[in-house]
């Protein structure tokens, strides 16, 4: 190193010491947290039993519980992200747990939906995309409207209704709730294929491929964990939850040529249309398909 430059690299370490010291004190962190969360994570253990859809998870089985034991620690170093699943939550699933029961389903399927997508309206490298990932073709099987102007993949309410159907669809298939998992994950077709190949009776019976293989014990954890918050140090107060958006419908079966004036006209903004309505792709709509007709949610105050 130059001399020069000596005296300047020396300085930035300073700088940068002192300023993680104060961010330390400012969020009381200790200095020897981690050395703390090591300890504190290598004392927790894995039940002695879990339960998915009503179906037992093998615990037993020294090869499953080490595979179960993988998605627990995992998660477990990821304390940020459950803390997002448990908030967000707070927003979803009353909706969910509305729709599987009327769709007479398990209700431990709105877990499916964070393993999937986090909670979050995101689209994976292969294009599925919203809420329960659903890809194109996919999506449009199940009646939503996908296209360059709307995709209903993103609607939170139309998706999980398609998502509810879909999943009784693989049940039909597989009789197991364990195996409608996987199939979710790898598709129906697929998972009935290795169960066929493979003279299986159960999920835990078959040679999958790694994403398959570790999905439904990733879906399972995330239940433990946000179902048993307080068991690992989750305390989060309701008043800290994402609530469900205050909304009222406007319907209509005509095209908008400028959402941003719509909006205004109605009485809100165009952040709000499109933050309540993020199956809107564009800043406009044309006409909804012959017969249906679109349903704009905006703040009702």
């Amino acid at each position: 190193m130059k001399r020069y430059l000596l005296p300047i690299f020396v300085c930035m370490v300073i700088v940068l010491a002192l300023h993680t010291d104060t961010i330390q004190s400012q969020n009381n962190i200790p200095s020897n947290y981690g050395n703390d969360f090591n300890r504190y994570l290598s004392g927790l253990q894995l039940p002695n039993e879990l339960y998915l859809c009503g179906e037992k998870i093998p615990l037993e089985e020294p090869e499953v519980r080490e595979r179960a034991e993988r998605e627990f620690y995992l998660l477990l170093q990821k304390p940020g992200q459950v803390i997002l699943y448990l908030k967000r939550a707070g927003r979803f699933f009353p909706m969910y747990e509305r729709i599987l029961a009327e769709q007479g389903l398990p209700d431990d399927l709105k877990y499916l939906s964070v393993a999937e997508s986090a909670l979050f309206q995101s689209t994976s490298s292969v294009g599925a995309m919203g809420l329960w990932q659903f890809m194109k073709r996919t999506g449009r099987d199940e009646g939503l409207i996908v296209n360059d102007n709307v995709d209903e993949r993103r609607n939170p309410e139309k998706s999980t209704i398609a998502a509810a159907k879909f999943l009784k669809k693989g049940y039909k298939r597989t009789n197991s709730w364990l195996l409608t998992l996987g199939g979710y994950n790898m598709g129906f077709s697929g998972i009935s294929k290795r169960v066929k190949q493979q003279f299986g009776s159960d999920y835990f019976d078959l040679h999958l491929n790694s994403e398959t293989s570790r999905f439904v014990f990733r879906v399972a954890i995330i239940k433990e964990l946000m179902a048993n918050a307080d068991k690992y140090g989750y305390s989060i107060p309701d008043w800290q939850l994402y609530k469900p958006y205050k909304t009222k419908t406007v319907s209509f079966d005509k095209g908008v040529s400028n959402l941003s004036e719509w909006a205004i006209s109605n009485g809100t903004t165009y952040k709000y249309v499109r933050l309540y309505n993020p199956w809107i792709l564009k800043g406009s709509l044309p006409a909804p398909p012959k017969g249906k007709t679109w349903e704009i949610l905006i703040p009702d105050e």
